[in-house]
């Protein structure tokens, strides 16, 4: 898979050294040359140009691309790679970096984001989902389909404890992805159990959300 990656700093380059870690090509763009360290990440492309304009995005060859990730530390500059990778590019898919919660209204769709990532409300998220038993805790927004990637960690008194998955009435548009029970990733089937202390993600509409958590939290659904 090749993908391109707008802003050559520490996020920048972290995310590339993963990716090129899991065999992607990957190519670095960044307009300063300060921040050109090919030294650092030897495996990926680079190049010193703007991401913004469409010259530079020309000689990235950004059509054969599979995924663009704007990540600099410019909410306005991802906006602009967003909406260019998608609308003149036809790029399938669009990652975009939210350095300022405030505006994380604006990734979606309309700027070509797939896929808006916010730092601060991720770290906040990690913290509750440390913490918290019986809340859902919203770890990820996917601005296609306005759906939530959200994550509760199962009560032992929850009433669905002992329940199958194939047996539960859930919410429509939701969808139970994984279920991490003792340090464990688990696929789930619909003759799976639900315990206590397990922790269930879903990807699921933002207005399920609420039906979801009432669903889950001790004695409000039928076993």
């Amino acid at each position: 898979m090749r993908v391109a990656i707008a802003g050559a700093g520490a996020v920048g380059r972290s995310i590339a050294g993963e990716l090129l870690e899991n065999g992607h090509d990957v190519l670095l763009i960044d307009k300063n040359p300060s921040s050109i360290s090919v030294e650092r990440v030897p495996m990926a492309e680079w190049l010193l140009a703007d991401a913004c304009e469409i010259t530079s995005l020309d000689e990235a060859a950004l059509q054969r691309c599979h995924v663009v990730i704007a990540a600099t530390g410019d909410d306005k500059v991802n906006l602009v790679v967003s909406l260019l990778a998608k609308t003149e590019y036809g790029v399938p898919r669009v990652v975009a970096r939210v350095n300022n919660p405030k505006n994380e209204w604006l990734f979606n769709e309309s700027w070509g984001v797939d896929v808006a990532v916010s730092t601060p409300r991720l770290m906040s998220a990690l913290v509750e989902e440390a913490v918290s038993v019986g809340d859902l805790v919203r770890l990820m927004r996917f601005s296609q389909g306005n759906a939530n990637l959200v994550e509760l960690t199962l009560a032992d008194d929850a009433a669905l404890v002992g329940t199958r998955v194939g047996a539960v009435s859930w919410p429509a548009d939701t969808a139970l992805v994984t279920i991490i029970r003792e340090g464990r990733v688990l696929v789930p089937g619909k003759d799976d159990t639900l315990d206590g202390g397990d922790e269930l993600l879903f990807v699921a509409a933002q207005e399920r959300e609420e039906e979801l958590e009432e669903l889950l939290s001790a004695g409000s659904a039928e076993k």
